[in-house]
Formats: C-alpha cells, sequence, structure tokens
C-alpha cells in the first residue's frame, strides 16, 4: 500500500469511530504527517462539534510543524460558515503546504469550492485517494445529495422456505421466531447507527413493536409507522413518547410530545412522499423492516439501496411469504445456523 492510500485508511478508521452521531453531516477523520511521522490526529465527533481538520490541527503539539506538513481528509474540506467556519479557510491560514483528500464533497455549497480555495491560495491537493472506499463510509451522506433522498436498507428475516411469519390475526399469537439472540442484537446495532425506521400497519398491530435499539445502545433511531387510518390503539408502544416517532396517515392529527403525524395522499404511491419527508427532515438514512407488502412497495418503486436479510434453516410450509427482490451480493456471514446475506440492486 503506498503512502497516500496508508494515512487514508487511517482517516477513514477514525471516521468510522463517530458512526450514528454525525448525520446529517458526513464522517469524517483527519491525520497531520511531518517527515513521515504522524504529528496529528482527529475526527468529527457529532454534529454541530469542530470538523475533523479542526481537532487534527488543534492535535499538533508544534504548530510551527504545520508548514511542511501534509494533511490528509477522507472528504474534501468544508468552504463555507455553517455550524463551524470553513476548514479550508483554516488549513490556508495554518500555511500547510499540502493537502491530500478521499473523495469530493456533494454538498452543493462545497462542492469542489474547498478544492478550488486551497488551489488558488497555492496549496498542493491531491484528489481521489481510496475514492470507492471513502463514499462507501459516506453511502448515507452521499446518497442525500445525489439521489436527493435517504439512503435505504431493506430488512427482514425469513425461514427456508420463504416465509416471514406464521398467518396471524391477532397480536395474541406471538409472531414466528426466526432471528436468534446474536441476530438480534446485531439487528439493533444496524438500527442504532441508522436515522430512521419504518413499518406497516399490520406489522405494528400484530407484534406492538419498540422500534428501538435497546439491546445495543441508548441511541434510538426516529421511529417511523404507516397507519392510514389510525389503528394502532394509543396505548401500545408506539405511542409511549418515549423516543421521536412519526406516524404516517391521511388523518390530520395534531402533533404532541414526541409524537409527530403526517398527512400523505394515499391516492398516490407513498414511497416517494416517506423518503421526501426523511429528505425534508434531514434523516439520512431508513431501515424498512416491513411487513412484506410495505418493503415491496420499496422494491417494486426501486427505491431502495441495500437489503439485509437472515434465512433460518427451519422449514414451516405456510405462512406469510418473504417479499420478491432482485440483487447482487455483496457479502454472507453465518451466525450459529442463521445465514446473514447483504445485497444492493441490479445494475
Amino acid at each position: 500500500m503506498e503512502q497516500n492510500e496508508l494515512y487514508m485508511t487511517r482517516c477513514l478508521q477514525l471516521a468510522q469511530q463517530a458512526e450514528g452521531y454525525t448525520a446529517p453531516n458526513p464522517m469524517v477523520g483527519a491525520v497531520v504527517v511531518c517527515d513521515d511521522v504522524v504529528i496529528g490526529e482527529g475526527y468529527h465527533h457529532r454534529c454541530g462539534e469542530p470538523h475533523a481538520e479542526v481537532n487534527a490541527i488543534r492535535s499538533v503539539k508544534n504548530q510551527n510543524l504545520l508548514m511542511k506538513s501534509t494533511l490528509y481528509v477522507n472528504l474534501e474540506p468544508c468552504s463555507h460558515y455553517g455550524k463551524t467556519p470553513p476548514c479550508a479557510q483554516l488549513i490556508i491560514d495554518k500555511k500547510i503546504p499540502r493537502v491530500v483528500i478521499g473523495m469530493g464533497d456533494p454538498n452543493p455549497k462545497v462542492n469542489g469550492r474547498g478544492i478550488q480555495m486551497l488551489r488558488e491560495a497555492g496549496v498542493e491537493v491531491i484528489e481521489n485517494v481510496l475514492k470507492d472506499k471513502c463514499q462507501l463510509l459516506n453511502k448515507r451522506f452521499v446518497t442525500m445529495y445525489t439521489k436527493k433522498r435517504p439512503f435505504v436498507i431493506l430488512k427482514w428475516a425469513q425461514t427456508q422456505d420463504g416465509f416471514i411469519d406464521a398467518l396471524r390475526t391477532t397480536s395474541e399469537i406471538p409472531p414466528l421466531r426466526i432471528s436468534n439472540e446474536v441476530t438480534k442484537m446485531l439487528n439493533h446495532q444496524i438500527r442504532s447507527v441508522e436515522s430512521a425506521i419504518l413499518v406497516g400497519t399490520n406489522t405494528a398491530l400484530l407484534d406492538n413493536p419498540h422500534l428501538t435499539a435497546r439491546k445495543w445502545s441508548a441511541r434510538n433511531p426516529v421511529r417511523m409507522v404507516v397507519d392510514k387510518s389510525l389503528r394502532i390503539p394509543a396505548d401500545y408502544r408506539l405511542y409511549d413518547q418515549t423516543t421521536p416517532t412519526v406516524i404516517f396517515t391521511d388523518k390530520i392529527v395534531e402533533n404532541r410530545i414526541n409524537m409527530i403525524f403526517v398527512k400523505l395522499d394515499f391516492t398516490q404511491s407513498i414511497v416517494p412522499q416517506i423518503l421526501n419527508y426523511l429528505y425534508q427532515t434531514n434523516l439520512s438514512s431508513l431501515i424498512v423492516e416491513g411487513g412484506t407488502q410495505l418493503l415491496q412497495a420499496f422494491i417494486d418503486a426501486r427505491l431502495w439501496d441495500e437489503v439485509h436479510i437472515e434465512t433460518s434453516p427451519e422449514i414451516i410450509g405456510s405462512g406469510v411469504k418473504a417479499p420478491r427482490i432482485s440483487m447482487q451480493i455483496t457479502d454472507t456471514k453465518w451466525y450459529d445456523r442463521n445465514k446473514m446475506t447483504i445485497g444492493i440492486p441490479l445494475i
């Protein structure tokens, strides 16, 4: 691995430490190198706090060394005033002569302006080092700006013969147990890093779910449910007001503490409307957990980016069929006897 790639890999490692806390901002890490020695490191900890470049530069004990150093960063330094001053100007002010960048910033407020600002000030700029890995790390951020919608993850568990549940008509009948203890915990880990989670009416009625990350961390996604006619009872967990919750309905309802009611036009496809709501409210990622009808609506609309399918070895013969999906498999892992398949849309 060549030197630029080595230090960029370290930037990505630093950035990943803040996964789940920077949204809607990207995850960014920065490394300062002088004479082949790392003299400073930093990453963006959470939205509203100092950017990675600021933290890395501040960590350098001898600031005079900055004038003969290289700054590595996985995302183009910002060029505008937001909640923090522009990092490109800080680099210029500190007289750092060379900057190596992983990828450009798709945010139109930056989008090449940071690089231009540096070059006009005489800074040597090297671009697109490990670009694919940098884009993958910030897939949520990139999707928000390139597709004008959140990054969408479809997720379900199914039996070997393709059923996600037994046929049930009441919440008194427990759901079919497919996930094991390890995969349940991993499901909550995924929830802890994504912005929102969505289920349909029947899933909410039959499962009375928490939709939290209680088995992993205290950080919960925004809970969302489609409930056109407001059939979910007020004593269900989704109405407990313990964490922000959005109800998509065709009714006009007054909001409450931690409860937002969003009116949709159910004569049209609701999937683009839901995604537009997330985009407008700066929620950069969404997990869709079911049921089959809701998942299939996202699949048929081709409005998804990643799918996680857990398959157990059980065969039940009949029940609620899993969604139909065509995908390119990118990873397969085993957790005890359950297989986890991750895929992306076919091009």
